[in-house]
């Protein structure tokens, strides 16, 4: 155990870490720092001054999705380095290959639960057909950037310039500024 006396205090850095740990997890899951405050019989200040604390950035979160992407390595190398929150893209390959190893049952289950993961972002940025786009925007209630490969159906990966999307992330963040 990690102790520290302070004064006639003795302090144990194991329960700071666990409380603070499970303070942001409740934060996480939806509290408002009011009820977490409550829950640790602290103020509600001290909750906002720890977020604050350990913030890294403020802002919209960011999603990117897409098909079929050629550069896949690159263009997922540049979300997480641009921070990215969440990246799925797949090759032409990995998208008929995650169709095609379900049941009906499977595939409507695993692609309903992507469409309710990525409407957790406030910002969305779709890669893909443009008839793939249109279906994107109709399902998400998000603020949904397009970005088209061409018209369907498109049978082959399809290269993503890097540069350009690294602008378009940029211009999102910025947008939060």
């Amino acid at each position: 155990m990690d102790l520290i006396r302070i004064g006639d205090k003795l302090i144990s850095m194991e329960k700071i870490i666990e409380s603070i740990e499970e303070m942001l997890k409740l934060r996480q899951q939806g509290l408002s720092q009011a009820e977490v405050a409550k829950r640790f019989d602290t103020d509600r200040t001290f909750i906002s001054r720890l977020e604050n604390l350990g913030e890294v950035r403020k802002g919209k979160t960011i999603a990117l999705v897409g098909f079929p992407i050629k550069n896949i390595d690159e263009i997922r190398d540049l979300a997480v380095q641009e921070g990215v929150d969440y990246v799925l893209l797949m090759t032409d390959k990995e998208r008929w290959d995650f169709v095609y190893e379900k049941t009906g049952i499977e595939l409507l289950n695993e692609v309903m639960g992507l469409i309710y993961k990525v409407r957790q972002y406030d910002v969305v940025i779709i890669i893909g057909s443009e008839q793939r786009l249109r279906l994107f925007k109709a399902l998400l209630d998000k603020e949904v950037v397009s970005i088209s490969i061409g018209k369907s159906p498109i049978t082959q990966d399809k290269y993503i310039d890097p540069d350009s999307l690294r602008e378009v992330i940029r211009k999102l963040k910025k947008g939060d500024d």
